[in-house]
């Protein structure tokens, strides 16, 4: 869309070549493919792409070594995982974004998210965090893909 959006990143900054667990975010063209929210705090909110309310037993598989690695999940469930459903709130509206994911690679990252930054605006374990009128503006303006310029 053109836009540059102020944004948390990864504590690791940004990789050419994300690692699982290594806390950057990767760089590259991120296409959007679903919008997740907590229909107990917020709105939904509008958007071009489908729109699923979160339930408490979501999660995402983080662990390479299981089959499920940067697959959404039914909790509870045996390897290591992501829980979505957080008590932080930066998950009441989280956008999966197509990473790693046709078909995922183990250790190359799983749970890259676009999602709603924390009061203290720390970074992310490797996700991109916006404020949240700025993430709902977007998404209803039809923001489809986000691309992460490589580190310099």
């Amino acid at each position: 869309m053109g836009d540059s959006i102020p944004a948390i990143i990864g504590a690791a900054g940004v990789r050419l070549h994300k690692q699982e667990g290594d806390h950057a975010t990767p760089a590259g063209l991120l296409p959007l493919t679903r919008v997740l929210y907590r229909a107990d705090r917020v709105a939904a909110p509008v958007s071009h792409l489908p729109v699923e309310p979160l339930a408490p037993n979501d999660g995402w598989c983080d662990d390479p070594t299981h089959a499920d690695y940067n697959r959404s999940i039914t909790l509870p469930h045996p390897a290591r995982h992501e829980r979505l459903w957080r008590d932080d709130g930066v998950y009441n509206i989280v956008i999966v974004l197509a990473y790693n994911d046709s078909p995922p690679v183990p250790d190359r990252g799983s749970a890259i998210f676009l999602h709603l930054q924390s009061p203290d605006r720390r970074p992310t374990e490797g996700c991109i965090a916006l404020d949240e009128a700025d993430l709902r503006r977007l998404l209803a303006a039809g923001l489809s893909e986000i691309e992460v310029p490589p580190p310099v």
